[in-house]
């Protein structure tokens, strides 16, 4: 990863708990991703892959990610996003 300019960021657990410990407003960078896989796994047909073309599951895939990506932006009150 290092040679391709990528930094990783997630340490251990144990190394996680220790910094919290320390210091109590630290907060773990890991969470984002496994909660990102959480809320595709709510959409069934991404869970257990039924399409039998790549095409059909990206499709899907992408339509979930718009479906978060909406009710978020609608918990956070900013209803009209198409028009700005």
């Amino acid at each position: 990863m290092k040679s391709r300019g990528y930094t990783p960021h997630v340490r251990p657990r144990n190394e996680e708990i220790q910094a919290k410990v320390q210091n109590p407003k630290h907060r773990a960078r890991r969470w984002v991703v496994e909660v990102s896989h959480s809320w595709l796994n709510r959409f069934r047909k991404l869970l257990v892959r039924f399409e039998k073309t790549h095409r059909s599951y990206l499709a899907l895939l992408m339509l979930g990610c718009a479906i978060i990506a909406f009710r978020k932006a609608e918990a956070s009150g900013k209803t009209n996003i198409i028009c700005g």
